[in-house]
């Protein structure tokens, strides 16, 4: 739950899809006319709906978010309207409803699409009565709320199947707003990547102040399947990994690998003693976490539309990833990956990275 003062100034649309999408908000945003915002995943449907909100009569209530599918369905009921104490085993208190907290706000209901058949009649009733029924209690509750939802699948095709109820569907529907993917609004990109920039490097500490023209150009060719989600993880793990002041192709191996753009690594220092550590190889390991869900991850096996990426890409990664893990100690990362250190930098050489002559030798 949030106090939401967020509104569409703070939104970043250069491109003219985009820009009307906006335009379609801020009029939704002056009604209590319910909302579905379409679109896939990671294109932005909550950072819309806050807007919205930011930008209505409710700009400071509550806003309140419940992701449809990351609910068990046992638990679904309670914690959309609430229940009373001893309602079911384990209701050992009287539990408020995510209708309740967002009473006087907002209602998000992300991924609407999940909702069980049974779940979808009851918000039907909430809808259309205004009030809701806690699970165990006597009377019905009278709630004021806006109700904003989203999806990304089709529920007009899903009605068709008979998976969704077709009058819950006009009720949700009275407004819809959809959302188009990254790859539809490039012109957004420049300013997108401008923005996580700053911000990741005020957050890392890091003196990057942008991307130089080959990234640029790099991010405007990339489709970006994880859409801006993608992209803010992509610019995260460059930041972490630069040592620059602007951040090249090198900081984005992936899209590059995918892309099939060659680019050449900064060289490292002389490795020659049995101690060497590469100097940057601790940093590494920041991005990995939040990168291996957009498949920016350091080892990937398949590519982001889910084929198999090539062997020597793969392995590539791998080492990449053992210098990370094992903080620059040759030998170790040699060890750990059942080869020798003079083929270890044989293949560091073959990366185009530069390890010095005497340390190959």
């Amino acid at each position: 739950r949030t106090e939401n003062r967020f509104g569409f100034k703070d939104l970043i649309a250069r491109a003219p899809a985009m820009r009307e999408v906006l335009r379609m908000a801020e009029r939704a945003a002056q009604s209590a006319i319910p909302i579905l915002v379409e679109g896939e995943s990671g294109v932005g449907k909550e950072v819309v709906a806050r807007a919205i909100q930011g930008a209505s009569d409710r700009a400071g209530k509550p806003f309140v978010t419940v992701n449809c599918g990351a609910i068990p369905e046992n638990l679904i009921e309670s914690i959309l309207f609430g229940h009373e104490k001893g309602a079911f085993t384990g209701a050992h208190d009287r539990h408020t409803g995510k209708f309740q907290e967002a009473n006087g706000g907002t209602l998000f209901l992300d991924e609407i699409g999940e909702l069980r058949l049974d779940m979808q009649v009851k918000l039907l009733r909430a809808i259309q009565q205004g009030e809701i029924d806690p699970v165990g209690a006597k009377r019905a509750i009278k709630i004021d709320i806006r109700l904003i939802s989203a999806t990304n699948r089709n529920l007009a095709e899903m009605v068709k199947a008979g998976t969704f109820r077709e009058d819950l569907f006009y009720r949700l529907n009275v407004f819809p707003i959809a959302i188009p993917p990254l790859r539809q609004r490039k012109d957004d990109i420049p300013a997108l990547a401008s923005h996580f920039v700053e911000r990741f490097a005020i957050e890392e500490g890091k003196k990057v102040l942008g991307l130089d023209r080959d990234a640029q150009e790099l991010l405007l060719r990339y489709d970006w399947p994880g859409n801006i989600r993608q992209l803010e993880n992509a610019i995260f793990r460059a930041v972490v990994l630069c040592d620059a002041n602007q951040l090249r192709v090198c900081d984005f191996p992936h899209v590059a690998s995918q892309l099939g753009v060659a680019y050449d690594m900064p060289a490292l220092p002389d490795l020659d003693a049995e101690t060497s550590a590469l100097p940057y190889a601790p940093r590494l390991e920041a991005a990995d976490t939040a990168a291996a869900a957009t498949g920016e991850g350091p080892v990937a096996l398949t590519t982001l539309d889910g084929h198999l990426r090539r062997l020597e890409e793969i392995e590539h990664d791998l080492i990449r990833h053992a210098i990370s893990r094992y903080e620059g100690q040759m030998s170790e990362v040699a060890r750990r990956l059942g080869i020798g250190r003079s083929t270890l930098y044989r293949k560091l050489r073959d990366m185009g990275i530069d390890t010095g002559d005497t340390a190959a030798a």
